[in-house]
């Protein structure tokens, strides 16, 4: 094999394994940054449902640091996740958060949830890390 034909043989291998390497996982601090970016106007930066537009909101936001507590001590990953990313069962004005989608649909990683690793937004994984993190 010449040397010239060595050479896009190896260029077009190491394509191939970048290629295939799997795109780090969002982190607490990805999903620290989407929260700031998305949920402290009604949740507060600290997340306990005390944003400055939480007083004017019915129902309240929720207090996302208890989230463990209320679930018997696991964090309720697929709840949160379904309730999020936009329960099909509630519509958009039947509930006060927004629903997140589109374009993040785009951008999967693998989550563990309840045992089955699934298809997730990349930016609500590193939420849920987040959220995950800041348990009380």
């Amino acid at each position: 094999m010449s040397k010239p034909i060595k050479t896009l043989t190896l260029l077009g291998l190491l394509g191939t394994l970048a290629a295939c390497a799997p795109e780090t996982m969002p982190t607490e601090s990805d999903g620290a940054a989407f929260f700031a970016a998305n949920c402290t106007a009604c949740h507060g930066t600290t997340g306990r449902g005390d944003g400055p537009l939480a007083a004017g909101l019915t129902p309240r936001p929720n207090d996302l640091t208890v989230l463990t507590r209320e679930n018997g001590g696991t964090f309720p990953r697929a709840r949160a996740l379904s309730y999020i990313y936009g329960d099909p069962e509630q519509g958009h004005l039947a509930r006060v958060m927004p629903q997140f989608g589109g374009a993040m649909a785009d951008d999967l990683v693998p989550v563990e949830v309840d045992g089955v690793m699934t298809p997730t937004p990349r930016v609500l994984a590193g939420l849920l890390a987040y959220l995950e993190s800041i348990q009380r």
